[in-house]
């Protein structure tokens, strides 16, 4: 664990020096807490990840999936009149 990743998860701010010179590799660890930033120790910015909804999700797999065979049956034959 390096220190920038020390102090993340210990205070979760940053020195908007540190952040502009690390910004694209937080964006990967940033969490729903966010992360203050600040300039000479007082606070300037938060920045937090968008939140998505349930609502991006339709549509997402379009094109990428196929659907084989009937969806709505289990695929065994059985008689209900038995």
């Amino acid at each position: 664990m390096t220190t920038l990743d020390m102090l993340i998860v210990m205070e979760r701010r940053i020195s908007a020096t540190k952040f502009k010179a690390q910004c694209l590799s937080l964006f990967d660890r940033l969490d729903a807490d966010g992360l203050l930033i600040t300039k000479h120790g007082k606070p300037i910015a938060k920045l937090y990840p968008v939140q998505s909804s349930c609502r991006d999700l339709i549509g997402s797999l379009s094109g990428k999936i196929k659907i084989r065979g009937d969806i709505q049956s289990t695929g065994i034959r059985w008689d209900a009149e038995s």
